[in-house]
């Protein structure tokens, strides 16, 4: 309806602007496209906190030579300390050369890189490895780069409809930018835990786990999942300088006395719907085998009898056959029965027979029909 079909007192309904935005096309990008809400968005990083190369960085042997100079020089003046009129400045002036050299010496290993600070103010990052000569008055805090695995603890969630579940996240990340995963959090290990435990359970609220009442996409889509968490940790840790590779949700299952339930639940459904096929082949079968005896022995069945013979086919087939044990043989009149557990014969077993078993009301059917 355009404007001129509304009514003249009508007014439109504003739509609510984003919360903290800062306008234009960052407020389209994350407003929700039905009501024109903004979405939770994640945190902002700092933009002049960036990884750069820290300055006056030498290598080793530089810092190295300059300590063996030092030396030599101060033992120089102490030599000739008696004919140099300024010896004791000399020689300070090499003290401090040398304590600067060997204070500037740091070994940097393979994966690590060492972020550079002064009084509170980032002053770089290096990440040249081995031995290397920095300036002596920057502070030095070691940052692992490596890739790394890390599995998180069991996080328990719920899916849409509600179901508790429970399941640990498979991380692969590295440190990208060591300025921000320094000074743009406390603790970026931490961080990383949870946002992983928010993003588990924002993913898994938005579908059910299974879907055994209703074909659709569930949790159990291994690809799916992985991809959601992938695509929410590296939007939510790349402000503080973390790289997320990869996010696989495994042992996803649920939880406590309502796992149980939902097991015994399935069993029971796979137990019915396995009888309802035992109960199917069954009848077809007696069919098959009625009709068979009709045109093979000329045999005919009003409705009701062949109703009953093939019920009573049926009932035999989906019983279980009894055993049959041996019973004992009663002992004639006037023979003495063995003592001391010996039997007549060289000890032989007493004669056994097997009782014949009732004539089944099929059987009597059967029967009944060749007589026809």
């Amino acid at each position: 309806m355009d404007q001129r079909s509304k009514p003249a007192g009508a007014s439109p309904v504003p739509r609510r602007p984003a919360v903290g935005s800062a306008g234009g096309a960052a407020d389209s990008a994350f407003a929700g496209p039905a009501h024109g809400t903004a979405v939770r968005r994640p945190p902002r990083a700092d933009a002049e906190l960036r990884e750069r190369p820290a300055r006056l960085v030498l290598p080793g042997w530089t810092g190295l030579l300059t300590l063996a100079a030092a030396v030599a020089g101060a033992v120089l003046v102490q030599l000739r300390r008696g004919t140099l009129p300024h010896a004791w400045p000399l020689l300070g002036g090499c003290a401090v050369v040398g304590i600067a050299a060997l204070l500037g010496l740091m070994a940097n290993p393979v994966g690590t890189a060492r972020v550079l600070s002064r009084w509170g103010g980032y002053r770089g990052t290096v990440r040249r490895t081995g031995l290397v000569w920095v300036n002596p008055l920057l502070k030095r805090h070691a940052v692992d780069v490596r890739v790394r695995h890390w599995r998180s603890e069991p996080i328990r969630a719920t899916d849409r409809e509600g179901s508790p579940i429970q399941a640990e996240v498979l991380l692969v990340w590295a440190v990208r930018d060591t300025a921000r995963a320094r000074f743009a959090v406390q603790d970026h290990r931490g961080y990383l835990a949870a946002a992983t435990e928010a993003a588990l359970r924002r993913v898994t609220s938005t579908l059910p786990c299974d879907s055994f009442a209703s074909p659709g996409p569930c949790l159990r889509d291994g690809q799916w999942l992985d991809g959601e968490l992938t695509r929410l940790l590296i939007a939510e840790t790349a402000p503080v300088g973390i790289a997320v590779y990869s996010a696989q949700a495994v042992a996803l299952d649920y939880t406590g006395e309502f796992g149980r339930a939902l097991r015994r639940r399935r069993l029971a459904e796979l137990d019915a719907g396995t009888r309802e096929v035992i109960v199917g082949d069954a009848l077809e079968t007696a069919a098959q085998a009625v009709s068979r005896l009709e045109r093979t022995h000329g045999a005919a069945f009003d409705g009701e009898a062949r109703a009953g013979l093939v019920r009573d086919l049926v009932t035999a087939f989906l019983t279980l056959p009894a055993v049959t044990t041996p019973a004992e043989v009663p002992p004639p009149q006037g023979v003495p029965q063995p003592q001391g557990g010996s039997h007549p014969q060289g000890g032989s077993h007493p004669q056994t027979q097997t009782v014949p078993a009732a004539k089944t009301p099929a059987t009597a059917s059967l029967n009944g029909a060749r007589e026809v």
